[in-house]
């Protein structure tokens, strides 16, 4: 049994997991996307994108990674008794085997990223 901490609970110490981040996405002529640019990731330096399917270092806290694999892609429609949730959702697998899922939301045109 744990003794009770006697800290009164709060409610600002309450945080998502796994919440969704804004990316850009750049599609290739499939509509899928082929490179993924995600902010708050430390690119390497001097490594090029494109031809050679490797990252390059957007900004300072920026990378784009290039798509090594598309898994599956779907579509979800939810709460359109409330505030409507559509969204195209693509499983894949970024350049040094990071899976990621990313979704659109089809309403704003946003995309963003989640750890699986």
């Amino acid at each position: 049994m744990v003794a009770h901490s006697r800290a009164p609970v709060r409610v600002d110490r309450l945080r998502s997991l796994n919440r969704p981040r804004p990316v850009a996405v750049e599609l290739n002529g499939h509509g899928l996307p082929s490179v993924v640019t995600i902010e708050g990731d430390q690119g390497r330096s001097e490594t090029t994108r494109g031809d050679q399917g490797r990252s390059e270092t957007i900004g300072d806290d920026q990378r784009g990674y290039h798509v090594e694999s598309i898994g599956e892609v779907w579509r979800v429609d939810d709460e359109w008794w409330r505030r409507s949730i559509t969204r195209r959702c693509v499983e894949v697998i970024l350049e040094g085997g990071k899976h990621v899922l990313l979704f659109e939301d089809l309403a704003s045109g946003e995309w963003f990223v989640q750890n699986f």
